[in-house]
């Protein structure tokens, strides 16, 4: 009973004392009322700050803004007071409030109830039932009060909003050397004042940096986008200053406080991003406002999203362009994807590059790359082709920031649609793979038939001094063996395409064997992939096969010359019976050098045409028809002559190898002179009715017999004695030399990269007779 009365005694205290009448007692329905409200059981709500939005937020909306301004003011001050006499369930406390009022409204009651819930927020938030003269606080507020000062609140608080768009105030200034606002020092204000007058004025000299940015006339599109996007928060900044303005009268430098949170971090971000993005332009620029964007801030969030949608707009626009109609409108140089003018048959490899500076950070890598080459693919098909069905009539709409995925289907579908004509057009109306395979059968010399035509045709002319050679007659003899071959049945498109090429200069003692070479003639489009670099590859297989070719050529007619016929038996009936055995000697000597040779060269062949040139045709076809873009083409053709190079010895891991084999080539080449110079004599008919034709050409090759057979039998064994021994010694020195070199060059092949080099090895010394030897 006595705790009902102490506590009936202490509410009627607490309404006395918040209603600040002269009247001893206060009114007794308004100590019911407070009775009944401080015994009712409410359920306060888990956040006070969402209550305080609540509340300025329905404020706002009755138009009454000097009310809301009021409220956010005291809410702040209530919510930082903490200490001794402060309340503590600050969230219960402004629940409390909130039914009181919402009660108010349902239930009208005398006016000192709403008073006493304002008065209680009135006193800053400190709720003292006892005054206390020797409050600190209150004491504290009494000496600022009363501390003079030449400039009224309400004039700083002009100044201030007037700094803020941009406008010297009647107080403030800006000082150009400081390069901030400044309150003069002549004008007497409190410290305090002084203080928050300044960091108020941070908002204008921010806002001013932004505002200078966002005037600068600038051409480029992003640039451009950019401003726009900072010129609409700008606007509604604006806005908010002119609201304030109109209210300035009821402002303070503390609610101007609460009020510049939110634009402080806008102008805070905006001036940052000026800062920034000054010196970028185009797709750096975007993604540098990206990663800005970055941000864990829901506020800044939204507002960097909104600035992005419109700074991303041309470069999506840009894109769009580019991957469905090829066009490149980039006066600025703002676009990742830049252009170079260059020949046609360069188009594709260095018309266009991706600017890695200009690729803004919410586009991948893989995607730009992906993007270049759908345009750039389009712009083949326009430039080189000359084909122009490839247009997609159907629109597409416009993209932003934030639709990566719907990038990706536009990119995928339009490279599908364009990759899909291009190779169609390469392989069916430029004929890629029959261009291919040409190559292969005349400049690779994989048409067999046709080389041995050839070899015969023009071997008896290429033995001549280079510069005594018709190029036009060399040509001449060509078409004859390619109409003595299958190839005549070829497209004469293709036939037509077949030139013969003379290496020049020509040294003093180069033969035609030495500057002889075949070339394709490559259009456009086609010499996107056979450039001048790849065909310069070609010839220089076509030079090392061209080589084998002839040495087997030569092996070959070598043993014609040398075989058992009837010919050669006629020799044991002009000479002696001491030179017929010499010359039986000599020639076993010089058949079982052959064999070896032949053997090595056929080997050789043998591991050209098959382990090299078919092997690796049969994997680039597989890789042409898997190809699904031009790039695919490319590489799947460049990696085919980089495979027929390296193991064909030309790459620059075998240099060593290439040499020892150009060597032993050399050596044979020279075993056939021989064996020729043998076989003349073997030949050589005693009849006193040879022609002085003949006796010229036996002249023109050393073999002075016929003057010497007609001598006696003792000088033709005495003659023929010594050319045997000549022709002895340079078999033996021919062996010598061959052996040497073999050797050597086998040696090396176990070191070789390719499988197929090692195979090699045990392709010519399967018995390891070499290996033995040495």
């Amino acid at each position: 009973m006595d705790s009902d009365h102490r506590v009936g005694d202490l509410v009627r205290q607490l309404v006395h004392h918040l209603q600040n009448t002269s009247s001893s007692n206060p009114n007794p329905e308004d100590v019911n009322y407070a009775i009944r409200i401080l015994s009712s059981r409410m359920t306060p709500p888990s956040q006070a700050a969402d209550e305080a939005n609540s509340i300025k937020s329905r404020l706002a909306k009755q138009s009454k803004l000097s009310h809301a301004l009021t409220f956010a003011d005291l809410y702040s001050k209530f919510a930082s007071k903490t200490g001794p006499g402060s309340v503590i369930n600050k969230q219960s406390l402004l629940y409390l409030l909130k039914v009181i009022s919402e009660d108010r409204v349902t239930n009208p009651h005398p006016k000192s109830r709403t008073d006493s819930c304002y008065n209680l927020l009135k006193n800053g938030g400190v709720l003292n039932i006892v005054r206390n003269p020797n409050n600190t606080v209150v004491r504290d507020f009494a000496r600022l009060v009363s501390e003079e000062s030449d400039v009224l609140e309400k004039d700083l608080v002009s100044d201030v909003l007037s700094v803020c768009e941009g406008i010297h105030g009647k107080y403030v200034k800006f000082d150009e050397m400081l390069d901030s606002y400044v309150l003069s020092e002549s004008i007497k204000v409190s410290k305090g004042m002084r203080i928050m007058v300044l960091k108020l004025c941070e908002l204008g000299w921010l806002f001013r940096k932004v505002n200078r940015y966002v005037c600068d006339d600038i051409g480029e599109n992003v640039g451009k986008s950019f401003r726009v996007g900072l010129q609409d928060e700008v606007v509604e900044y604006r806005k908010l200053l002119t609201v304030l303005q109109s209210q300035s009268l009821n402002l303070s430098l503390r609610r101007l406080a609460v009020w510049f949170v939110e634009p402080m971090v806008k102008m805070r971000r905006m001036a940052l991003l000026v800062d920034s993005c000054k010196d970028l332009k185009g797709g750096a620029l975007a993604g540098e406002i990206h990663l800005h964007a970055q941000h864990g801030d829901p506020l800044l969030h939204e507002f960097m999203k909104r600035l992005l949608l419109k700074v991303s707009s041309p470069v999506f626009e840009m894109v769009r362009s580019w991957v469905m109609q090829g066009n490149l409108q980039d006066l600025h140089s703002e676009f990742f994807v830049s252009e170079q003018s260059v020949k046609p048959e360069l188009l594709w490899k260095e018309g266009y590059q991706i600017n890695y500076l200009m690729l803004p950070s919410f586009i991948s890598k893989s995607l730009a790359t992906r993007v270049l080459r759908t345009g750039k693919s389009i712009n083949f098909l326009k430039v080189c082709c000359e084909d122009h069905s490839w247009a997609d009539l159907a629109p597409s709409r416009g993209l932003g920031y934030g639709e990566t995925n719907a990038l990706e289907s536009l990119v995928t579908e339009a490279e599908k649609r364009i990759d899909k004509h291009l190779m169609h057009a390469i392989f069916n109306r430029y004929k890629f793979k029959d261009h291919c395979l040409a190559i292969k059968r005349f400049i690779l010399l994989g048409q067999g038939d046709f080389v041995q035509y050839l070899m015969e045709t023009v071997g008896p002319v290429l033995a001549e001094p280079a510069k005594t050679i018709s190029l036009i007659h060399l040509s001449g003899l060509v078409e004859k063996a390619i109409l003595s071959s299958g190839a005549q049945y070829d497209d004469r498109d293709i036939l037509d395409r077949i030139k013969v090429k003379m290496m020049m200069p020509h040294g003093v003692k180069d033969r035609g064997w030495d500057v002889f070479h075949l070339d394709y003639d490559i259009r456009v489009p086609l010499n996107t992939v056979f450039t001048e670099s790849v065909m310069g590859s070609y010839l220089r297989v076509f030079s090392f096969l061209w080589k084998i070719r002839r040495v087997e050529h030569a092996v070959l007619g070598a043993w014609k010359t040398m075989k058992p016929n009837l010919t050669s038996c006629h020799v044991f009936t002009n000479y002696p019976k001491a030179v017929g055995l010499q010359i039986v000697s000599t020639s076993r000597k010089c058949q079982l050098l052959w064999d070896k040779m032949n053997n090595f060269v056929m080997s050789m062949q043998a591991y050209i045409m098959f382990e090299v040139l078919e092997v690796t045709w049969a994997k680039f076809c597989n890789e042409m028809e898997a190809s699904k873009d031009l790039d695919d083409l490319i590489a799947a053709h460049e990696k085919y002559l980089v495979t027929i190079v390296e193991k064909s010895l030309l790459g620059e891991t075998s240099e060593a190898l290439y040499k020892a084999l150009l060597m032993l080539l050399d050596v044979i080449l020279r075993f056939t002179s021989v064996a020729d110079r043998l076989y003349e004599f073997r030949t050589r008919n005693t009849a006193t009715s040879k022609t002085k034709d003949a006796n010229k050409t036996s002249k023109s090759k050393g073999l002075e017999t016929d003057s010497w057979l007609n001598e006696g039998r003792k000088a033709v064994t005495q003659r023929a004695g010594e050319f045997l021994s000549i022709i002895g010694q340079d078999l033996d020195a021919v062996s010598k030399e061959y052996s040497s070199v073999l050797k050597g060059f086998i040696s090396q092949l176990p070191t070789q990269r390719h499988v197929d080099l090692k195979f090699l090895m045990f392709r010519l010394d399967f018995t390891e007779f070499y290996k033995l030897a040495a």
